[in-house]
């Protein structure tokens, strides 16, 4: 499976009944980055009269962290249609932040609605999006006299753990590309006669992140 990312920065502004609105679309792995990018957004437009956004990590259509906010505008008129725009242009890997400056004028809550939707698709269109493969978080787990072997069937599909934990186990975590995922179950189980295991969807002491 693929889906769209962001290669950069892409920006687009509208005006609208006074009003404007400038999209910002900026590429994000972490909620760490989510955070980051935010700040320094805010910090180039702390004037704006709200900051609303939202963000997708990982593939839109394989329950990846998703967040959004409203920044003050009434409840579901922005976050929401900004995360709307994303999901439905399969776009992930991504926060859109949609700056307001308010113009005098009220749009209700229908038109604010219309509005941030408008203002996330300029910027999306703005930006240069590439395709990307989905990956899958996966498990092994394996004792230690086990270790070896799997680190050999890592190697021998030039595959890198992003995690290795040392308990009464081995518990190595790493995300695979969904057409590699039986090969290399297949190869563990061959070299440790069925003792490791590989779990796909599932990873140990995973919380969901905290995006300030």
């Amino acid at each position: 499976m693929t889906y769209l990312a962001p290669e950069g920065e892409g920006r687009a502004e509208l005006r609208i009944k006074r009003s404007r609105f400038i999209g910002i679309v900026r590429h994000v792995t972490s909620a760490a980055e989510v955070s980051s990018a935010r700040r320094k957004i805010r910090g180039e437009l702390e004037d704006a009269t709200h900051h609303c956004w939202a963000c997708v990590l990982g593939d839109p259509e394989s329950s990846p962290t998703v967040r959004f906010d409203d920044a003050g505008e009434p409840s579901g008129t922005a976050g929401k249609p900004i995360l709307n725009v994303l999901t439905r242009r399969n776009v992930g890997d991504v926060l859109l932040v949609v700056v307001r400056y308010f113009g005098g004028v009220k749009l209700g809550a229908g038109g604010l609605h219309r509005a941030y939707s408008a203002a996330a698709s300029a910027a999306l269109d703005a930006t240069r999006l590439r395709e990307k493969t989905a990956t899958r978080s996966a498990t092994i787990v394996s004792s230690f006299e086990d270790e070896k072997q799997v680190r050999r069937a890592l190697d021998e599909m030039s595959l890198t753990p992003k995690n290795v934990e040392y308990g009464e186990e081995v518990v190595i975590s790493l995300d695979l590309n969904e057409d590699r995922i039986e090969p290399l179950r297949r190869s563990i189980s061959d070299k440790t006669r069925g003792r490791a295991v590989l779990g796909v969807g599932i990873e140990r002491n995973a919380n969901p992140p905290e995006i300030e």
